[in-house]
């Protein structure tokens, strides 16, 4: 097929006549059928005489579609009509010769398609690839070493097995190195790519150390010395010479590969790399100190543009200062370098950190950015203060008075930018307050002086920064380091803040950044200032935050509604009144309207709502719902199958209005008005994000006021509340959607414990229709919430009457009863929530006592059966099939029993860990290579103090690692209640049983009694077990 008839048909593809597109597309297609018509593309792409713009066409709709497409099965889009094999050679020799084009562009195209041929073919059908891609290497044309290094960076991530990794590194590795080195032959760009392969070949041989680790450390401890040291020599030359007086910043592109890759062999291969440690990170603060002047003019001055690369690639000074600070900050977490970092270095780092790291606020206005070189700068003195804190603090005084002094000067001199430096010093320091405020809070402790004067710079150096408006970033700075220090600060000076940024946020000629930092300011404020110091300001914090809601849009609009909230909690908005609180009510929701997509505004919309309705303040919680509950109806009535975020959204702020409310209830009327609308997205929306909202808002509803649903008649159906809540529960249970999971189950239980004797009547019908459910239950989840009710009513004096129901009950051949046990029983372990947990093992203790002949007649599944083949061998899911986990067969009073020793004996999943001492084994992570400074050892010490504190309330002895066995109480206390357990559960009188004392006194009193036979029953167990029930009977 000639190549001219392809190049027409593509040209046709860029026509601007539609119906000339179309038959250039359709014949494209017929063309593509032939297995001749990858030659022609192949012959295209590389045709010297045509037009650029053609030659990368017959790439992008010709050979990469043709590559997917039709090359070989192996390619998931693949439609058929494959080459045949003398074919393919043809058309892999074409693309390998494109390597070798002239044009950069073309080498690339030709890069991409051998590496997607190469991922089906290589190694059966192009077993000479490497070879080849080696001789390309070794050619010494910079155009063909191009090519070849693009395919191996692809190639050696994705398709070298485990057992061809090392003996194709061997081979490249020399080859590589050869070209970093070879400085007059090849340009910086290509040596760059060069050290980028390389990096990409020591992530790849990490990942096969622990299946080759001999092989693996012959290799690192061979090729990493010799690679490190032509690093060394590359650093010290003088980087300067890459960024001064040069039409471009190529020579940049090494160094910034050079430090990334450092950082991956830090990370993988520390052991080969501490030797050159302290040579590295001097040459890592030589470049700050060297650069930093060009950074300087190029990006915070803006004197001039910075040159950039030869090439499309970007290149900038702050692509490599993000991979130096980075390289630092690991060393340092490390613990390794100690020396280097103990000298004078450490001050002259943070010294040039703080000169640099924040001046960039030129291209930032707000805190919460994605990743640069200030973000690097913050996480490596995070690192510093984590591994040296209080010789850091004190450097840190130094070093922010230095930066005063010299920010004065400047000012003085009438130079514009005198503010950058002090913005800088501040920047810093608040970023780490915490750490910083308790290293002055141990010194205080211990009578030294404070390693650090914050008090001063409160009181003297911050003070007039809050009004210098001819720089706006240092005065939003100013009040944003003053929030971060708030503890610090007096009352009648914290007040004095208060008042201040306050008074910035009504500034309507303030700069926006002013304003921004005032919020995050009040922000702060709120959570480090006595609530006496706050409340004569709070109705004007919350009264200019309202209009601020409709002017603000996505992060800003967040930190907003972030900060409201801290505003409203402030002493339970005792301090609101009706009008402010329905001001407020009208804002969100129109912000609701505007952003009912978002789910984080959404959450925090629905937070603030919440915390406004339950507000202390007489009359507000009756304003919130007559302002907020019929717009929130309506939008949920009205919308569609195409906008069901729209009810969810809605749906989901009601919620909060309900769980806001008074214990009291709802007040008159309230369900009148949701109901319609809440139970018509039940019955018609499918979206499973909307139903789960509105089943947990309606178990909101019935958690507080159950009667307004009881007494209320659905005006379209006619049908009653209950009536009405029963459909939903049964749509549930026969829908094979179970992502409903707990909130139906939550919907249940609430509606038994609230609902009372009007649930009587329907009950044997309910409990019914979930033990038929649980037959064909798959999730964890969806399975809790259909034995759990059992359970509670079987805890709550209903066990014979639900057993007798259950004993009755067939499901296609089995009995209800039979199918609730081995359910519960096989997945007791699995149950989530204190709650859940507590009434699941007191259920199961009173089956136990019943000693009905029924429960001592069903079999359920024991232990799992270890066979030798399987001892000590990681399951996976091909052996799974092969070899099927078994099971032994037990009575229920047998797994009762088990089911209870595990809860006495864990308490929580630490109890079953072992914590042996395991035997030393040779490493080459380099952790041997460093100890604990004296500090460091006490903090250890401390910490490893409060870890056995840990492990003995979790039942192990923290000596010997073993169980303490029938005293491992365990998270046995209120602080375990978890945050998904509501209020009302969190006040049952289950919660606050001693739950360890309970299975206690019922295996004392069962073995007194033998009740169940219990002796014969104990006989069952395993040694463990029975050793267990032995400590426990004996122990009076």
């Amino acid at each position: 097929m000639a190549s001219s008839e392809i190049a027409q048909c593509l040209s046709a593809t860029l026509s601007s006549d539609n119906n000339t597109r179309i038959a250039a597309e359709l014949k494209l297609s017929e063309l593509f059928k032939s297995p001749q018509s990858a030659v022609g593309l192949a012959h295209l792409l590389l045709t010297q005489d045509i037009d650029l713009a053609l030659r990368q066409i017959s790439f992008y709709l010709g050979l990469r579609n043709y590559v997917t497409e039709h090359w070989s099965p192996y390619f998931t889009q693949f439609k058929g009509h494959a080459p045949p094999p003398e074919l393919k050679t043809q058309v892999r020799q074409a693309v390998f010769q494109g390597l070798s084009d002239s044009n950069r562009k073309i080498r690339s195209l030709c890069a991409h398609t051998l590496s997607s041929i190469a991922n089906s073919d290589w190694p059966e059908e192009y077993p000479d690839l490497l070879d080849q891609l080696m001789g390309l290497l070794a050619s010494g044309s910079p155009d063909s070493v191009y090519g070849a290094m693009q395919v191996f960076t692809e190639f050696i991530k994705t398709d070298l097995t485990e057992d061809q990794i090392l003996p194709v590194l061997r081979q490249l590795l020399p080859v590589l190195l050869n070209i970093v080195g070879a400085t007059q032959q090849y340009a910086a760009l290509s040596r760059a790519r060069a050290i980028a392969v390389f990096r990409q070949c020591v992530e790849t041989l990490y990942m096969v150390k622990e299946q080759h680790p001999q092989a693996t450390r012959e290799a690192s401890a061979q090729v990493l010395p010799v690679w490190l040291d032509a690093f060394k020599v590359l650093l010290n030359i003088d980087p300067r010479q890459d960024v001064g007086n040069t039409q471009n910043w190529d020579g940049l592109a090494i160094r910034i590969q050079i430090y990334k890759t450092l950082d991956v062999i830090q990370s993988s291969f520390p052991k080969n790399l501490a030797p050159y440690l302290n040579d590295f990170l001097a040459a890592s603060l030589n470049h700050l100190n060297a650069l930093l002047p060009a950074f300087v003019h190029y990006y915070i001055l803006s004197e001039d543009s910075a040159p950039g690369s030869s090439e499309d690639e970007p290149i900038d000074l702050a692509q490599l200062a993000c991979p130096i600070l980075d390289f630092v900050s690991r060393v340092g977490r490390s613990g390794r370098g100690k020396e280097w970092f103990q000298q004078d270095n450490l001050s002259t780092l943070e010294d040039e950190w703080a000169r640099d790291a924040n001046s960039f606020v030129a291209q930032e206005t707000d805190e919460a950015l994605s990743y640069s070189v200030r973000m690097a700068g913050f996480d490596l003195l995070a690192c510093l203060l984590d591994r040296h804190r209080d010789v850091v603090v004190a450097t840190s005084n130094s070093v922010v008075k230095q930066v005063i002094a010299n920010s004065e000067q400047t000012r003085s001199a009438g130079k514009g930018d005198w503010w950058r430096g002090l913005e800088a010093a501040l920047a810093a320091l608040g970023s780490q307050s915490e750490t910083i405020v308790e290293c002055i809070q141990d010194a205080q402790e211990e009578g030294q002086p404070s390693p650090i004067d914050i008090e001063s710079l409160l009181a003297n150096v911050v003070p007039p920064l809050l009004g210098i408006s001819d720089a706006p970033f240092l005065q939003g700075r100013a009040f944003v380091f003053a929030s971060r220090y708030a503890s610090l600060l007096p009352t009648e000076v914290a007040g004095l803040y208060v008042n201040a940024a306050v008074e910035a946020l009504e500034n309507k000629t303030a700069p926006m950044c002013a304003g921004i930092s005032a919020v995050i300011a009040l922000h702060h404020f709120c959570s480090g200032v006595a609530h006496s110091v706050l409340l004569p300001f709070m109705h004007r914090i919350a009264n200019d935050l309202g209009p601020f809601l409709l002017q603000t849009t996505e992060d800003l609009l967040g930190l907003v509604l972030e900060t409201l909230i801290s505003v409203i909690t402030i002493e339970s908005g005792k301090w609101l009144n009706v009008e402010l609180a329905g001001a407020l009510t009208v804002s969100l929701l129109e912000v609701w309207m505007k952003n009912n997509k978002d789910p984080i505004i959404i959450s925090n919309l629905t937070v603030i709502l919440e915390h406004l309705a339950g507000a202390e303040a007489p009359g507000i919680y009756e304003n919130v719902v007559k302002l907020a509950l019929p717009s929130l109806s309506n939008a949920i009535l009205s919308s569609t199958e195409y906008d069901a975020w729209i009810s969810g959204a809605a749906i989901e702020v009601v919620n909060g209005i309900v769980q806001g409310a008074p214990d009291s209830g709802l007040g008159a009327g309230f369900f009148d008005i949701i109901g319609p609308s809440l139970f018509e997205a039940l019955r018609k929306v499918e979206d499973r994000d909307v139903i789960q909202s509105s089943i947990e808002c309606l178990t909101s509803i019935i958690r507080k006021d159950v009667n307004q649903v009881l007494v209320w008649t659905d005006p379209t159906t006619r049908q009653s509340g209950l009536e009405c809540v029963l459909a939903v529960i049964a749509k549930q249970l026969q829908s094979d959607n179970e992502a409903g999971g707990l909130v139906i189950g939550d919907l249940i239980i609430h509606l038994l414990r609230k609902a009372g004797d009007a649930v009587v009547p329907v009950l044997p019908e309910l409990l019914q229709a979930m033990v038929a459910r649980m037959k064909t239950a798959r999730t964890a989840t969806f399975i809790q919430s259909l034995v759990i009710p059992f359970a509670f009513l079987i805890h709550n004096g209903q066990r014979d009457t639900v057993l007798s129901l259950l004993e009755s009950t067939n499901v296609d051949g089995r009995s209800g009863l039979d199918i609730l046990i081995n359910t519960w029983c096989e997945n007791a372990e699995t149950f989530q929530g204190f709650w859940a947990i507590r009434i699941s093992t007191l259920a199961l203790s009173a089956l136990y006592a019943s000693e009905r002949p029924s429960l001592q007649s069903v079999t359920v599944k024991g232990d799992m059966i270890v066979k030798p083949e399987t001892k000590n061998v990681i399951m996976t899911r091909s052996k799974t099939k092969k070899m099927p986990t078994e099971w032994t067969s037990v009575p229920f009073p047998v797994k009762a029993l088990k089911l209870l020793l595990h809860d006495l004996q864990s308490g929580g999943e630490a109890a079953s860990m072992g914590l042996g001492s395991g035997a030393d084994v040779d490493s080459d992570d380099g952790d041997e290579d460093w100890s604990e400074d004296e500090d460091d050892a006490g903090s250890k010490k401390a910490e490893y103090a409060y870890l056995s504190e840990v492990l003995n309330s979790a039942g192990i002895n923290a000596s010997s690692g073993a169980p303490n066995i029938a005293f491992a109480g365990s998270f046995d206390n209120d602080d375990a209640l978890e945050a998904s357990d509501d209020e009302d559960l969190r006040q049952d009188p289950v919660s606050h049983i001693d739950i360890r004392g309970h299975i206690i006194s019922f295996l004392r009193e069962c073995a007194s009694r033998n009740t169940n036979n219990f002796s014969t029953v104990v006989e069952r167990l395993s040694p463990e077990e029975t050793l267990v029930i032995r400590q426990v009977v004996s122990q009076q």
